[in-house]
């Protein structure tokens, strides 16, 4: 695909070319050369001018409002994802955007709770907590007390934990610290101005001196799927493949640890999965806003 299929131009001249007269509420006469609007017929929907419809799609302004797009959003009828795309064409945040999405979809807790024998984990995009398996807790204490702040897995990686050590540990690191702090500046991009998203920033930032280093380096990509090597206290080394999915329509991500089936690394997590007792899935506190 070329650059311009993605301008802010093409996308509303495309969309334009889509919606129908009829589906508009516009009485279509005499012959057309598209079955989509007129520019004046979406100029005239929106609010706009023929003249500034014309420059945003020549590529000639290029710097639209909120307001403007949002208008220009429901005259095209477009649906909240076509509408985030138009808006983020525009340099702009989606209508709601800049704030972190904490809510796991049902269709993912179920999947959480059948899958309780894999250590897995949901995270909000500040990398706070929001579910895991009793697996997730056995290899790496992720269970915290009642009274006890959600567990953020970048504050538990630069600051440490107030429930004490963690019983298994990443061998490579640094690498672990890189792609912790590369996706928080990429998620930095979205949710920059959400509270508790800085509120994270801030406190990693205030006291760790490794993590303000990689942060002012600028990296920013988002956590991949990757094998890691991991010692834990109880079952040793284990070589595990540690993929990260994203969930459609949310920016909660699911960190899932698994080996191949027959080898001895999938031993070592079944013999370790049998003292997380077969709980169901353990739901951290995470305040409501």
């Amino acid at each position: 695909m070329t650059a311009a299929i993605h301008s802010l131009g093409a996308l509303i001249r495309t969309w334009r070319e889509r919606l129908s007269p009829a589906a508009a509420g516009i009485a279509s006469s005499g012959a057309r050369r598209t079955a989509g609007l007129r520019r004046e017929e979406l100029a005239l929907l929106a609010g706009v001018s023929v003249d500034y419809l014309t420059r945003l799609e020549q590529g000639r302004a290029s710097a639209p409002s909120g307001q403007v797009v949002d208008s220009l959003a429901r005259a095209l009828q477009l649906d909240e994802d076509e509408t985030a795309v138009l808006f983020r064409s525009a340099n702009l945040l989606p209508p709601g955007g800049g704030r972190m999405d904490e809510r796991v979809p049902p269709g993912i807790e179920r999947m959480i709770e059948r899958m309780a024998d894999l250590p897995l984990a949901a995270f909000a995009a500040d990398w706070t907590m929001l579910r895991s398996t009793p697996a997730w807790t056995a290899l790496f204490a992720g269970v915290m007390e009642a009274d006890a702040e959600p567990l953020n897995l970048a504050v538990a990686t630069f600051l440490g934990r107030g429930g004490g050590p963690t019983p298994a540990r990443h061998e490579d690191h640094e690498a672990l610290e890189e792609a912790l702090v590369a996706d928080l500046r990429r998620s930095a991009a979205e949710y920059g101005e959400d509270p508790r998203f800085t509120t994270v920033v801030k406190r990693l930032r205030d006291g760790s001196e490794r993590f303000r280093r990689l942060w002012d380096d600028g990296r920013a990509t988002a956590h991949r799927s990757m094998r890691k090597r991991l010692v834990h206290d109880v079952i040793g080394q284990v070589d595990l493949d540690c993929d990260v999915l994203s969930v459609p329509g949310s920016d909660v991500k699911l960190i899932v640890y698994s080996a191949d089936p027959g080898s001895e690394d999938a031993e070592a997590l079944a013999r370790l999965s049998t003292t997380a007792g077969g709980a169901g899935a353990v739901t951290p506190l995470v305040a409501a806003r």
